[in-house]
């Protein structure tokens, strides 16, 4: 039974409740989605890190977090991984890529599996990431699992994505300006210390010239995350976003969406798959028409 001592440890950043907490939204459970209702949401920045494969976000993160700790900020870190086919749950752990901060009192980390989701988010993302800006952060960052150009759904949560691309990427512009380009805030080259790191930045200031309206011109920002280097100049980038109006105008736009999203979720919760599959089976012809059938649950 949810109570106010719940509810208290939750937003005090008890890290026992707030585990307790996400494992309920993870499994549906009815009662700790009825929390959310009973929560004080903080405007807690969503930091999204997107990027294809071997971009090293991961590393990336990791260089934030010591950053951030000397800074005394308290930051959760939802690692969204690719789900085993057997158990549901997150492959990749979140222990074994960033464990040098597992045990930092100021740093909360937890993975997520995509339960086949091809967006590269767990459907349940979006419940727990406001639970977190009830729990005290400074900051939440989200890790996607880095799927490609299908990784967008990061734009629909995150007040800040974070593009993280590597030289090698440099062939490949023309793919990713076609695809996931358009989702970022911010650019990062990552491990620019290698070959073709000067030619690949000068390209990518191009496009965000390009691209650029009189809100916001996307910063290319150079890292070597291995290092620990550029890291304060992304959050000149990040602090810098977050004030800007393009920022506020994305904020209203995420809330409009999830606010979507929950009245649809609400009004389709009593529907069962199963049942329906069983109509369309009885009454399936050549003449099948979905729009007529589809609103008797509608009207």
């Amino acid at each position: 039974m949810i109570n106010k001592e719940h509810i208290s440890a939750i937003s005090t950043g008890n890290i026992r409740a707030i585990s307790r907490a996400i494992s309920g939204i993870e499994n549906e459970n009815a009662e700790y989605l009825e929390l959310l209702k009973n929560l004080s949401f903080n405007n807690t920045p969503v930091i999204g890190f997107t990027g294809p494969p071997g971009a090293g976000k991961s590393t990336l993160i990791s260089a934030c977090l010591s950053y951030l700790n000397t800074l005394n900020k308290r930051v959760a870190v939802i690692a969204v991984d690719p789900s085993s086919p057997f158990s549901k749950g997150a492959l990749l752990g979140d222990r074994l890529r960033m464990n040098e901060h597992y045990l930092l009192p100021n740093v909360f980390i937890r993975s997520m599996a995509t339960r086949g989701n091809l967006g590269g988010l767990s459907p349940q993302v979006f419940e727990v990431c406001d639970l977190l800006k009830a729990a005290n952060f400074d900051y939440i960052f989200i890790e996607t699992v880095g799927v490609g150009q299908s990784e967008v759904e990061i734009v629909a949560l995150a007040d800040t994505t974070v593009l993280v691309l590597v030289p090698e990427a440099g062939d490949e512009i023309q793919t990713i300006k076609s695809g996931i380009m358009e989702i970022a805030d911010i650019f990062v080259l990552n491990k620019s210390d290698r070959s073709g790191a000067d030619i690949f930045y000068k390209n990518l200031v191009q496009l965000a010239h390009e691209t650029a309206n009189e809100d916001w011109e996307i910063p290319v920002v150079q890292t070597i995350a291995n290092d620990k280097k550029g890291i304060e100049k992304l959050f000149e980038a990040i602090v810098s976003h977050q004030a800007s109006k393009h920022h506020q105008e994305k904020k209203i736009a995420l809330l409009l969406r999830k606010a979507l999203q929950l009245i649809s979720q609400s009004r389709t919760k009593d529907l069962e798959p199963e049942s329906i599959k069983k109509s369309i089976q009885n009454e399936y012809s050549q003449n099948f028409n979905l729009y007529k059938f589809v609103r008797r649950y509608i009207d």
